[in-house]
């Protein structure tokens, strides 16, 4: 433990990802949540919006402007697209930043603005900001200010595909994606397609061949690989649950050579297990309320064919669990303090 644990702020406390970077915070020894910002609800207490965590985080939410930003060390950006760059970059320099917006995710702004339908403010800051997929990224952190956390889809799918691009052992255009996400994925925002009779006993696809994080994926494939035109198919769908993530991936290549390149990348990584072949799929519920990925390999029937399946809990893994592993590499701390004694929760 440090002898004095770092001061965090969390930007954006009212939403999913804000309470979830608190609750995971309350397991770790080096950082101490003492500010939550959340314009619309300024004047509650955290546990007045998030009834659970009422006695361990009592935090007043208080405007962005009205903090103490000379007592901060690091803002947890949990803000939407736009909101996020707006306010990040009015901190104070000392002030570390691991954002889980997509604002900084982009090494290219024109991408971003054509992504986004906006232009980016600070298009130096987001070309040098660390893509903070925390697996492929570590050393590259260290010492960082500026950390832009990938998205949950793009965590899952990265995880898998990144060690396969370098040396290349798939067929770089016959990549297909079929993703599926809880209901927190969307945000807490009110949206009439998130309503409970809306999301339950159904399932459907969105942004079905213009999802934004079509091109963070790509980006990333095509940066490991030294190539610019690789191309993904990517379909996204929510699936009425609360939390999780599910992706398939199907490729072209040899079943052993993806497995053994898989084995290797994530051998030793607290929170990556590559399962041993003929085992049975992960499941969301093995990884829900964890910061783990859980990644299995299968032969197709399709001659030539592989199938890759990886599950998250788009909240810790895809979201403020990976925001905390990569505030411990920026730091240079071990990558799994204070999420290590995470178990799933089951059933």
């Amino acid at each position: 433990m440090t002898d004095q644990p770092l001061k965090a702020a969390i930007l954006g406390a009212s939403g999913y990802t804000g309470a979830e970077t608190v609750r995971l915070l309350r397991n770790h020894p080096n950082v101490t949540p003492v500010a939550a910002t959340g314009n619309a609800l300024a004047g509650k207490t955290l546990s007045d919006i998030f009834p659970h965590l009422r006695g361990k985080y009592d935090l007043d939410v208080i405007k962005a402007e009205d903090v103490d930003w000379g007592g901060i060390d690091v803002a947890f950006g949990c803000l939407p697209h736009g909101t996020s760059q707006d306010l990040i970059e009015t901190l104070p320099a000392h002030v570390k930043v691991v954002d889980l917006s997509s604002d900084y995710r982009f090494r290219d702004a024109v991408a971003y603005s054509k992504a986004y339908g906006r232009e980016h403010i600070a298009p130096k800051r987001t070309a040098n900001a660390i893509y903070g997929l925390s697996e492929h990224a570590g050393d590259a952190m260290k010492g960082a200010d500026l950390v832009a956390c990938p998205g949950c889809y793009p965590t899952a799918i990265l995880m898998v595909l990144l060690p396969l691009m370098n040396p290349m052992i798939i067929d770089r255009d016959a990549i297909i994606i079929d993703a599926k996400s809880g209901a927190t994925g969307a945000g807490r925002g009110l949206k009439e397609g998130n309503l409970f009779s809306e999301v339950t006993e159904g399932l459907h696809a969105y942004g079905v061949g213009t999802h934004r994080h079509t091109p963070e994926i790509e980006q990333e494939l095509n940066l490991r690989a030294g190539l610019n035109d690789i191309e993904v198919t990517f379909t996204p769908h929510l699936i009425p649950m609360a939390r999780g993530e599910h992706v398939t991936c199907h490729l072209r290549g040899d079943v052993d050579a993806i497995h053994a390149a898989l084995s290797a990348a994530y051998e030793g990584q607290p929170f990556v297990s590559v399962l041993p072949l003929g085992s049975p799929p992960p499941d969301t519920r093995h990884v829900r309320g964890t910061n783990d990925c859980r990644i299995a390999v299968y032969p197709d029937s399709a001659k030539g064919r592989v199938i890759v399946i990886a599950v998250i809990d788009n909240l810790v893994k895809g979201s403020s669990g990976q925001a905390i592993q990569n505030l411990n590499l920026m730091m240079g701390w071990d990558q799994a303090l204070g999420l290590d004694a995470l178990l799933p929760l089951f059933p």
